[in-house]
């Protein structure tokens, strides 16, 4: 009997595997969200629809991301400065890196949005149907039961117009609207309100931007669900539910045989993290500011200027857990000094060489010494594969951080996703803390 029920279970995988491949699909990449946890998805990654429709060498994929990387680094500097424009990298077009992605099911009956995960905005958008310049995959509005757009006198409509993330809030024709700069975008949107389902949770009347209209390539294709704690954030609006905490593990961009996780709530979080205190910026409150006070290279705890690393509010200097951004960006002084502890411990590394905005590889094997954060209660060791990238065949190695862009006066560290990837990393609001433990991402 038990052999008959095992060939059973054979033949029906058999068969959904047949209808999968019958119809183009994947059987890995169907939604494994449950409870308050979604599935995390590298837009790499080969369930999805955002990868480039033809593979990208190794040293393309690289030069790719560093160009657009410097761009997430220059529009965070502009934010912690107060401005609203970005200045443009000579040479370089300006575009956002859309990195991590989950699914979002929106409104009544629900459709599908794959939006991107930024741990330093507050407000959800997504494109609406009518939308001037947004991608093919539209949010139509018409058809959803419980949308609705707000009024000027809505309290979702004064918490806009006090957001430092928005201009030029106003009214038009009785609808709640604001523009928003994200990165070399910017958008017109109307404040509006519908159902959000996030793996098993549905929240009702979740505010958020419904576009209207976008100039420029940053904006993620199918919305962006903002992490960060200010107002609008997905923190605040769910804070009966999740409690203003939650915890991400983010897949490496190489493999595509993990994926990540998004955790919401208190429930299932790490009983045991080492944590460090967040800070707060009143400048720019929603970004998650921990205190960085040195950075080892081996054994040796390298000479960095405390200015360096110094938290100021008056001017946004400091370091910052950021999602959206690939490579770690260290203010000049800082990289430097890391930079230069590294390779004078790469033994027989031969000449040192650049690619893009790295500026130490080698094309020879070498035995790399490991890089610690230091921050205040917390060290984060970091193992080789999230301080190096390689060649797919192997022949060149480089230093996976590099110095904040030269063009613009940065006092900004940015702790980015390659640096965390393999990493739980918890963010616990109401005690004020930012956990990192290692953990494979599956």
């Amino acid at each position: 009997m038990r052999m008959q029920t095992s060939s059973l279970l054979f033949t029906i995988f058999l068969s959904l595997s047949c209808l999968f491949l019958a119809q183009g699909l994947n059987p890995r990449c169907e939604s494994v969200d449950y409870g308050s946890t979604l599935k995390v998805m590298h837009i790499y990654d080969q369930c999805s629809p955002f990868r480039p429709p033809k593979a990208l060498s190794w040293e393309e994929t690289v030069l790719d991301i560093a160009a657009k990387d410097e761009a997430r680094v220059l529009y965070l500097s502009s934010l912690v400065a107060g401005r609203s424009f970005v200045p443009i990298a000579s040479g370089r077009q300006i575009t956002q890196s859309a990195t991590y992605i989950v699914s979002v099911k929106i409104g009544t009956p629900p459709q599908t949005m794959l939006m991107t995960l930024d741990t330093s905005s507050d407000t959800a958008w997504i494109p609406c149907s009518g939308c001037v310049g947004c991608s093919s995959t539209l949010f139509a509005s018409a058809k959803s039961t419980s949308f609705k757009s707000l009024g000027c006198k809505a309290a979702q409509c004064k918490q806009v117009y006090t957001s430092s993330e928005v201009t030029n809030p106003r009214c038009a024709g009785s609808v709640c609207t604001f523009n928003q700069t994200y990165g070399s975008s910017t958008f017109a949107a109307n404040v509006s309100q519908d159902t959000f389902k996030l793996a098993a949770d549905a929240i009702p009347n979740y505010a958020f931007g419904c576009l209207q209209a976008v100039t420029g390539s940053s904006v993620p294709a199918q919305g962006l669900l903002g992490l960060g704690r200010g107002p609008l954030s997905l923190l605040s609006q769910t804070q009966n539910l999740y409690k203003s905490t939650f915890s991400y593990c983010l897949p490496n961009f190489k493999s595509s045989n993990f994926s990540g996780t998004l955790r919401l709530g208190t429930t299932g979080q790490p009983k045991t993290i080492k944590t460090t205190p967040l800070l707060k910026n009143p400048r720019r409150s929603s970004l998650y500011y921990v205190n960085l006070i040195a950075i080892r290279v081996g054994r040796k705890i390298v000479d960095i200027p405390p200015s360096a690393l110094a938290f100021n509010p008056a001017t946004g200097a400091g370091t910052i857990f950021d999602s959206g951004t690939v490579f770690t960006r260290l203010v000049t002084p800082a990289y430097i000094a890391v930079r230069d502890e590294f390779r004078r411990r790469i033994k027989n590394g031969g000449l040192v060489s650049s690619l893009g905005g790295f500026d130490t590889c080698y094309t020879v094997p070498i035995v790399a010494p490991t890089i610690s954060f230091h921050f205040t209660g917390m060290n984060v060791t970091l193992p080789l594969d999230n301080i190096l990238i390689h060649s797919t065949a192997g022949s060149t190695t480089c230093l996976a951080m590099a110095a904040a862009p030269d063009n613009v006066n940065s006092v900004l560290n940015v702790i980015a996703n390659m640096q965390q990837q393999n990493h739980r990393v918890l963010i616990d609001v109401p005690n004020s803390r930012l956990g990192v433990a290692r953990e494979r991402c599956t």
